[in-house]
């Protein structure tokens, strides 16, 4: 029981992070950009923008881990 409540916060610590994490990488970028508008341009990620993707890529793998640990433990035995 108590392991659930703990995976449920951890899950939604991480989901807010995520959401936060991918609303900054657009912050060069109109509106339209952050749900879903082309991009004309393409360019290198570099310093802070690299480190930005691999912190999103991170947390996104771990968000659907944590996921998938969860919906398992808490199947009906």
């Amino acid at each position: 029981m108590v392991l659930n409540v703990f995976l449920g916060i951890a899950q939604l610590v991480l989901a807010v992070a995520l959401i936060v994490a991918v609303l900054v990488q657009s912050k060069g970028e109109e509106l339209g950009g952050v749900f879903g508008g082309a991009q004309s341009v393409y360019q290198t990620r570099r310093g802070v923008d690299k480190m930005l993707f691999t912190i999103t890529v991170f947390l996104a793998i771990a968000f659907f881990v944590l996921a998938v640990v969860n919906v398992v433990l808490s199947a009906p035995q």
